[in-house]
């Protein structure tokens, strides 16, 4: 599968029921050797009594359950 393949999908949390972000918007971590992709870098904005906050999250490869047409299910405490 290619990266241009799943780039636009939401990416959902499914323990928590929310929306994470866009894939598109994202950085990945990978294998210079391989090519491997290790994890996403998702930048997330959320808006706190008139203020934006943006803190990124880490999308583990091992933590995707189910790579949709439309977006990326995956769970959060999967690595524990």
């Amino acid at each position: 599968m290619r990266l241009s393949e799943i780039a636009n999908k939401e990416i959902i949390d499914f323990e928590k029921g929310e929306r994470l972000g866009v894939l598109g918007q994202t950085d990945v971590m990978f294998d210079e050797q391989t090519g491997e992709i290790h994890a996403f870098i998702v930048p997330t904005t959320r808006w706190y009594q008139f203020s934006k906050k943006e803190k990124d999250v880490t999308v583990y490869w091992q933590q995707i359950k189910k790579i949709g047409q439309d977006m990326i299910i995956i769970e959060t405490d999967s690595l524990s």
